[in-house]
């Protein structure tokens, strides 16, 4: 028969637990074993009875009654679980099985709110975390184990203020308790992974993806350009390694939130530029030597290319401290050679030629940039570049153009740089782009405009259109009417839309259609239409092959005429060179008769 024990081996019941190292009992009282929700992590419990001391060891006898019932106690009434529920199993499977039942004991938790009583409470602690640490740090100078606590809480109670960038309408109250200052004061701190968390929180806090309105962006902005955050980032920049990644993470946050300020307001934008020792570290930055270009040093080209997108201001500021001539420098060495595509190199090589580009719309960057031989490095570049053309075109059309003495200044060096023989080469190849074409025609529209009358470089210039029977002249032609015939198409299906329409839904669809004609080619068409007036009105042998050319369609110079009052009709005349336009153009009317 089987013995009893062979019968217990077989049930699979484990061995017993191990005997639980021995606690005090006061311990065990005042500590129960709670769940996270508060219930008892054990679901019948048997209360342990008083110690009686005068008890003797071991199990009590029987009393002397023959009915009593012998044997363990059965299981009290509230086991609702079933008399044997949770035998045999440990206190930390009962746990596992109760987070089963209810996985997440918080969920029924009301949610933190973040509001004035919040934010007020953070920025008590906030404080409190500064004050200990600097004391400590004072106290202890050279015994850094006894200050490096603090500083870690100091560190958590940085990274805990990101939650304001998800509630921006408490940016106001940050500020005006002083906390903006407190925090751009960490910038400073003599440990920089703290000014390095500090530059990364106030850089999530002025992101462009921050649903913040202006009244609530300009509070906080205000605060910490008051607190001198330009300069603070400044010193950051000249004391941080960027051989160290940590450090290096550093400087692009830092270059970060310099993007942030000029993303977001134009004052702001050229309060930045203001800062002489920001700009000459940005500068310094760009000609850094590497042996590939890196990130941090594409990232100041790029704030750069953004300060000089912004504002008139920024970009006589950046001509001022010579910046054209600093990257026409770095560009030149796009001539021959080609950066990676798609990586780190070719984006900083488009933000230097985007700077550039932006510069030279001024007239003091006109003048730097014939000071520096850009006519020329361009012109080379049109001839032997190759992703460096495009861009050359493109800052040579904005060198040019404009008006004033310093474009005409451009146009003639372009003339005398004999870059006459690249442009018109580059004008007559086949299946050029549209940008190609754009730019070139406005190189052709900017220069018959601004070279003088009866100079040697207009005269030089028209005679690269009457040359071989008037072959660019002819060629102007045919791009006009490919031009015009794209536009006739988007024309005639703005006027379907516009049938039935009330004065009102065609105002409020007026610029989008606007914007529709531009993408057709309007732009292009009309400046094509002033230089084939200029044309007429310069020379008598092209006034013949226009009209001629145009006859083959039964158009005449009605065609040019109507196109170039529709320019006139929309020109502000409130600035100068608006009124020195709409005069030119009147006058070119006037040949078209």
């Amino acid at each position: 028969m089987t013995s009893i024990d062979e019968l217990f081996k077989a049930s699979g019941v484990g061995n017993k637990r191990k005997l639980e190292p021995l606690r005090d009992p006061n311990e065990i009282y005042k500590s129960p074993r709670l769940t996270s929700n508060g219930r008892s992590s054990r679901h019948a419990r048997v209360e342990d009875e008083a110690a009686n001391d005068d008890v003797e060891a071991g199990p009590a006898p029987p009393e002397d009654d023959e009915n009593a019932d012998y044997g363990p106690d059965l299981p009290p009434d509230d086991d609702e679980e079933g008399r044997f529920y949770g035998g045999g199993i440990t206190a930390q499977e009962n746990e596992v099985l109760d987070y089963v039942d209810d996985p997440d004991p918080s969920a029924d938790a009301a949610p933190e709110k973040f509001d004035s009583a919040w934010l007020r409470r953070t920025v008590i602690n906030f404080e409190k975390r500064i004050n200990k640490n600097a004391e400590l740090r004072a106290k202890f100078e050279d015994e850094p184990q006894k200050f490096i606590s603090s500083e870690a809480d100091l560190d958590a109670d940085i990274k805990a203020l990101s939650i304001l960038s998800e509630h921006p309408e408490l940016y106001p109250e940050f500020a005006k308790l002083g906390s903006v200052a407190s925090l751009v004061g960490l910038l400073a701190h003599e440990n920089t992974d703290i000014a390095i968390d500090a530059v990364e929180i106030i850089n999530e806090l002025t992101d462009e993806d921050v649903a913040a309105d202006d009244d609530q962006w300009n509070a906080l902005v205000d605060a910490l350009l008051d607190a001198d955050l330009l300069g603070l980032l400044v010193s950051n920049f000249e004391r941080l390694d960027e051989e160290q990644e940590v450090d290096r993470s550093g400087v692009y946050y830092a270059l970060s939130v310099v993007e942030n300020l000029c993303s977001g307001r134009t004052t702001t934008a050229e309060q930045v530029a203001e800062n002489d020792k920001l700009l000459k570290w940005l500068l310094r930055r760009i000609q850094a030597k590497e042996k590939t270009v890196s990130q941090n040093k594409q990232y100041a080209a790029e704030v750069l290319a953004i300060l000089v997108q912004t504002s008139s201001k920024n970009r006589r500021k950046l001509a001022s401290v010579d910046a054209t001539d600093i990257m026409l420098q770095l560009v030149a060495s796009y001539r021959k050679r080609d950066p990676e595509k798609g990586g780190e190199e070719e984006e900083y090589m488009e933000n230097l030629f985007e700077a550039l580009t932006c510069i030279v719309d001024e007239p003091e960057g006109k003048t730097k940039f014939v000071e520096a031989e850009g006519v020329e490095l361009c012109l080379i570049m049109l001839k032997e570049g190759k992703m460096s053309k495009p861009a050359a075109l493109r800052l040579l059309d904005h060198a040019v153009g404009g008006s004033g003495q310093a474009g005409t200044e451009v146009c003639q060096r372009v003339v005398e740089a004999g870059g006459l023989k690249n442009i018109f080469t580059l004008f007559m190849k086949k299946n050029n782009d549209n940008q190609t074409t754009e730019h070139l025609i406005g190189i052709f529209g900017s220069m018959l405009r601004l070279l003088p009358a009866d100079s040697a470089e207009r005269i030089r210039t028209l005679a690269k259109f009457v040359e071989k029977d008037y072959e660019k002249t002819q060629k102007l032609v045919k791009l006009r009417r490919e031009y015009a015939t794209r536009l006739s198409s988007v024309d005639e299906a703005i006027r379907a839309e516009q049938s039935g329409m009330s004065a009102e839904e065609k105002e409020e669809m007026a610029d989008e259609w606007f914007s529709r004609r531009l993408d057709a080619g309007l732009f292009c068409l009309q400046t094509l239409d002033v230089v084939l007036a200029w044309l007429v009105a310069e020379d008598d042998g092209a006034k013949k092959t226009i009209q001629k050319l145009l006859a083959d369609r039964d158009e005449t110079l009605g065609v040019i005429r109507e196109t170039i009052q529709e320019q006139i009709d929309g020109i502000d005349v409130e600035d100068a060179d608006g009124k020195d336009t709409k005069e030119m153009l009147t006058t070119l009317v006037e040949f078209l008769q």
